[in-house]
């Protein structure tokens, strides 16, 4: 497969066998258990909550809340969470598995490292196995874009079949400073350069961002804490661009959640949870910005993971 996010005959994926992890809580700070298990062609990405009964679907329309990570709810049980969902999506991105049930016992996936490297490691321990059916692919037609208060992100055709990403962050006054990255976002390169990139954070809003009740789980064995021009992790930096390639990384999950790979060139800068949903809420909601050109029947497939008004027929 040339891309994960590609337009090719690709074949929905699952995993071989259950396998789980038991982590913290990035914002709640809590225990939490995970499994993931094999699911049949055309289930799709299902969390369940365990200690509830509820499942819910990781579909973009069920995003509820962008403050510092991405967060689902079930569509008629309000009480019924799901946090922090974007690593872990990248990380089943970007090794191809399609369908899969996601299990925890609590409101939020594990923030582990703070990069999608532990979950693909899960994945590859598990193994994964081809389904009978053509994964989903979506191919974006014409341009679509948001912006929000000097950040944008926008989704153009792509030039050859499979998903490009260009991005630029821009943190004055820290050792992050500028910085951009342009990659084509293969198999391969998701794993060389984005799952490994963590989580970080300013040092001066820890403290703000704790009495808001967000980050009780964070320490610097989870991310990377910025204090103006020093990173205070021991350790330091994976690579001297880690943020912007946290950034994409957090992208490659939250676009994820339309539910089928995109064929496109994704453009932004500054963009963030907030705006990558606000992206695909765009680009769903103009019919003639996207067409389905690979995949299973739509009644069978993508429209049990898209909301049915956006649903297109079949091209």
């Amino acid at each position: 497969m040339d891309g994960f996010l590609s337009i090719d005959r690709a074949r929905r994926r699952t995993l071989k066998t259950a396998i789980g992890c038991v982590g913290v809580g990035l914002h709640s700070g809590r225990r939490v258990s995970l499994t993931l298990r094999p699911a049949a062609a055309g289930s799709g990405i299902v969390f369940r909550r365990t200690d509830l009964g509820i499942d819910i679907p990781a579909r973009f329309d069920r995003v509820v809340d962008t403050r510092l990570c991405t967060a689902l709810v079930a569509e008629e049980a309000p009480q019924a969470r799901i946090g922090t969902v974007e690593h872990l999506m990248a990380a089943l991105a970007g090794t191809g598995v399609t369908d899969a049930l996601v299990e925890l016992d609590a409101a939020e996936v594990p923030i582990l490292d703070g990069s999608a490297a532990p979950f693909v490691f899960l994945i590859d321990c598990a193994g994964t196995v081809a389904l009978g059916a053509a994964a989903p692919v979506v191919e974006v037609l014409r341009p679509v874009r948001v912006e929000e208060r000097g950040a944008h992100a926008e989704l153009l055709p792509a030039a050859t079949p499979g998903f490009e990403a260009t991005l630029s962050i821009d943190f004055p006054g820290t050792v992050i400073g500028q910085q951009r990255l342009a990659m084509r976002v293969t198999p391969a390169a998701f794993r060389a350069g984005l799952m490994d990139a963590r989580t970080f954070t300013l040092a001066e809003e820890i403290a703000r961002l704790r009495a808001a009740g967000l980050a009780q789980g964070g320490s610097l064995d989870n991310a990377v804490v910025v204090d103006g021009p020093l990173v205070l992790n021991p350790g330091g930096l994976r690579r001297p661009d880690e943020f912007v390639r946290h950034k994409l990384l957090d992208v490659v999950g939250d676009l994820a959640l339309a539910g089928a790979s995109l064929s496109a060139r994704f453009v932004g800068h500054r963009s963030g949870h907030a705006l990558n949903n606000k992206l695909l809420r765009a680009l769903f909601a103009d019919r003639a910005a996207w067409r389905l050109v690979e995949g299973e029947v739509l009644a069978d497939g993508v429209a049990t993971r898209l909301p049915a008004a956006a649903a297109p027929a079949m091209a």
